[in-house]
């Protein structure tokens, strides 16, 4: 259906008025399909709500869907709440707050990322600018952040000792109550991710991923979220896929790039997340305990999501609708086909 820019403009002023659909039991429940509408975005988690309006808006405004991608991404990494997304995050065992990101562009495959990255605003402009401007798809480490300081991206001072001090507190506590002084198992929001795919009024499909990882990680450790394939990918002939959980769960699978070649076999995206979780499942010694998620956006504008568990909550706004829904949740009891729509 053509959208005159008035009526994308008007729509996309109508979404930014519209009241948040909070988490837990307002998440509906099931993956409806956006029929075909243009532009479409999703991300993972109800913060991704506000990330994908903004990014909404920068494509009413004449950005590129890059632009929205990236500009949407900030909305996360820049909440002072988040403490897994940005230089809010939980810091690593040492400390310190390092960051990766990554994005994709489908037309020309094209992809930058960077990883463990320290005090940089916006890791997500600095992957941008690997990918259009330099000859890597990745950086890390402290040339990564010499880089986007040359390229004159902003640089903080960080001092994160109380939210370390925070970390190890919340860390003894849970030493106490599982009584596994040694290892006890993460708390949740560590390792939670901004995973954001759009698909632009063109048909192009363009993708982003930031995180400040895993609290209380070894330092220098890298997740899924700036590998592409593993936290994000992009298929400009099919569709785009997203991750976040437990990265190393998914890195090992290539986990967003077997979403993509799922929906290239047919697979409508939210069968495709699931597909791929029970391939993953079926070779991981921890069969569904693996804490993963996934979100996909075909070229239709079909979307899906799903993942390990009770599911997660997920993030769709298009120019008619901005919504937080739950997507089916996968175990060892539940292996068969999901219930979400597949039309």
């Amino acid at each position: 259906m053509f959208i005159s820019r008035r009526q994308f403009v008007l729509s996309a002023a109508a979404i930014g008025a519209m009241p948040s659909l909070g988490s837990g039991a307002g998440a509906e429940t099931t993956a409806r399909t956006v029929s075909g509408e243009k532009p479409v975005f999703v991300s993972t988690w109800p913060f991704g709500k506000a990330a994908n309006e903004k990014a909404l808006q920068v494509l009413a405004d004449g950005g590129s869907l890059l632009d929205a991608v990236e500009q949407g991404i900030w909305v996360t990494e820049s909440d002072a709440e988040n403490r897994s997304v940005g230089l809010s995050g939980f810091p690593d065992a040492a400390g310190v707050v390092q960051l990766d990101a990554c994005i994709m562009f489908g037309p020309g495959h094209k992809a930058g990322s960077v990883a463990a990255v320290e005090g940089i605003r916006h890791p997500i402009s600095v992957a941008r600018r690997v990918m259009e401007k330099t000859p890597h798809v990745m950086l890390a480490g402290d040339g990564a952040r010499q880089f986007a300081i040359e390229e004159g991206l902003e640089s903080v001072e960080i001092n994160s000792r109380e939210m370390h001090q925070s970390w190890w507190k919340k860390r003894a506590e849970k030493n106490r109550e599982t009584e596994e002084p040694q290892r006890p198992k993460d708390i949740r929001e560590n390792h939670d991710t901004i995973a954001l795919l759009a698909l632009g009024l063109d048909g192009s499909l363009a993708g982003g991923c930031s995180t400040s990882g895993w609290g209380g990680k070894i330092p220098g450790r890298v997740g899924d979220s700036p590998i592409i394939g593993s936290g994000l990918y992009v298929d400009n002939e099919i569709g785009a896929a997203g991750a976040t959980g437990l990265g190393e769960n998914v890195m090992r699978y290539c986990g967003s790039f077997l979403v993509v070649e799922y929906m290239r076999q047919g697979l409508h995206p939210e069968e495709a997340c699931a597909e791929t979780i029970r391939r993953i499942a079926r070779l991981d010694p921890k069969g569904f305990d693996l804490s993963i998620n996934f979100i996909a956006l075909d070229k239709q504008g079909r979307f899906g999501a799903a993942g390990t568990g009770q599911g997660f909550e997920f993030s769709v706004t298009s120019t008619t609708t901005s919504r937080v829904l739950r997507s089916p949740g996968l175990s060892d009891t539940s292996v068969g086909p999901v219930g979400g729509n597949t039309k």
